[in-house]
């Protein structure tokens, strides 16, 4: 067995659970600073017949990270970040996501990709092709990576750039550092046309580098990834706008989106504001969230990228003119120009999923059963509407505590149901079955950013249907063929 490894005891006990707030069991744990010591881990680890668990900062809500026994290989200290070069960066996969912005702001640069945990490791982004906010407009970790290393099952390496090996059609072929070639079929299935991070990245003729991007830790653990950067906007502006309804709101999205051109549109319901409003009164970590008037119904957040703030000035005069007209006011509007004046605008739009944590936390004292029940499901366009109703109406039948928020401009909105009993912790969980069905029918996915890990397994399968899980493991079979790495996630 390696040097590196430990064999397991309590001192370790944190690292057997993520932000699912699931718990797992482990029999050892390294922390390699290498790419060699990777290499070194996972032959030993194959040669004792065991199975490993990539772990990077565990900021996940899906228990992608949570062991099902065997190793946990933690890259929370491979967290090296290179210097800029042509507008690229490279870093090692524990590099946390606040530490790179430090590193290039400095140097006029962007990294798009804002989930809401800034804490987020590089590595764990790139796993479950990551997102937030400013995916409206920038799109996914996906569009951001150019390359990355990656150790495969054996202990071999496998390295890919952008650009330079693709699929023909559905066939391909990988060469390995050591001389072995990967070769055969994607799976046939086709993708939603929604933001989606369910499964495999496949397509004809794709880039193979993408198949890399999204995969969960099932084909590789990667030790390597050059990202793209672009000059940070000359102007950014941001507006918190608060309406008398949510029908209001919904339409404030829509001209939002066909006639301004903003880089994110969110959104949070009348539960999450006064979810908001309570913590505000009981918690200190709430003390940056600006007050927020009773009358305050529904609040979509938005913000506009610029070279000059000049260029800004058209469409907030527009969105302006809306916003009265569906009932808001200047005076009813947040609005921030510089860094400062945003800042609290960030802590109120990142400030929901923090009190819902804060909330079951609480409860689990009393029900220590009990853990947060979160959607994570897009649809297209045109079932905006509909699936904000059926969320409603649902939640109301069934008497559920619930708050609901997020990327409405990308038609992905967060519908967290706040349990007080195990009772009411399977009646969500039925709720969501029903729910996650009906996506599907209307071409919806049931992941849009923060991947299936081993909790939304069974909602993997009822999306794509048994045969394309047969094709997705048959993919997996031709890098780890033992099925050694991450066990349980996806399948």
């Amino acid at each position: 067995m390696s040097a590196s490894i430990v064999l397991w005891t309590s001192e370790y006990e944190d690292y057997l659970r993520d932000e699912s707030r699931r718990v797992g069991s482990a029999d050892s744990i390294s922390f390699p600073t290498s790419e060699a010591e990777v290499v070194e881990i996972v032959k030993a680890v194959r040669a004792q017949g065991g199975m490993i668990t990539t772990q990077g900062a565990r900021t996940g809500i899906v228990a992608g990270a949570v062991p099902q026994g065997g190793h946990i290989l933690n890259l929370s200290r491979m967290n090296r970040i290179g210097e800029v070069r042509d507008a690229s960066i490279t870093v090692e996969p524990g590099a946390i996501l606040d530490n790179i912005r430090e590193a290039i702001e400095n140097k006029g640069l962007f990294f798009p990709p804002d989930p809401t945990e800034t804490t987020a490791s590089i590595g764990g982004m790139v796993a479950c092709n990551a997102s937030g906010a400013l995916t409206y407009h920038y799109g996914p970790v996906r569009n951001w990576v150019q390359s990355l290393r990656m150790v495969l099952s054996d202990g071999d390496v496998i390295g890919l750039k952008r650009g330079q090996c693709s699929a023909q059609g559905r066939a391909f072929s990988l060469t390995t550092e050591g001389g072995r070639t990967i070769s055969g079929e994607l799976p046939t299935y086709s993708l939603p046309s929604v933001k989606s991070a369910a499964g495999y990245y496949v397509a004809k003729d794709m880039d193979m580098l993408d198949l890399l991007i999204g995969m969960e830790g099932t084909l590789g653990i990667v030790t390597e990834i050059e990202l793209k950067l672009i000059p940070r906007p000359g102007a950014i502006n941001g507006l918190t706008i608060f309406l008398p309804t949510e029908e209001a709101a919904l339409k404030l999205v829509r001209i939002l989106r066909e006639e301004l051109n903003p880089v994110a549109i969110e959104f949070f319901n009348h539960d999450a504001l006064d979810l908001l409003r309570r913590m505000k009164s009981e918690s200190s970590a709430f003390e940056k969230i600006p007050s927020l008037k009773p009358e305050f119904h529904t609040a979509v957040y938005t913000e506009f990228h610029a070279d000059t703030d000049e260029e800004i000035e058209e469409p907030i005069m527009v969105l302006m003119e809306a916003i009265i007209e569906l009932g808001g006011s200047d005076e009813d509007t947040w609005y921030a120009t510089t860094d400062r004046e945003l800042e609290p605008l960030k802590a109120f739009r990142h400030a929901t999923p923090e009190a819902v944590n804060l909330l079951i936390d609480q409860r689990k004292h009393d029900c220590p059963e009990l853990t947060k029940l979160g959607t994570d499901m897009s649809v297209p366009d045109e079932h905006l509407e509909l699936v904000i109703a059926m969320y409603d109406a649902d939640l109301a039948e069934n008497k559920l505590e619930s708050v609901m928020f997020g990327h409405i401009g990308n038609n992905h909105v967060h519908v967290n149901i706040l349990p007080h009993s195990v009772e009411e912790y399977e009646k969500g969980k039925a709720l969501y079955l029903i729910w996650a069905k009906e996506i599907v029918g209307w071409g919806g996915s049931v992941s849009a950013e923060h991947g299936i890990g081993k909790i939304k397994v069974p909602f993997l399968r009822m999306m794509y249907g048994d045969d394309a899980i047969a094709e997705m493991r048959a993919l997996r079979s031709l890098f780890d063929p033992a099925s050694m790495l991450n066990p349980g996630d996806l399948f």
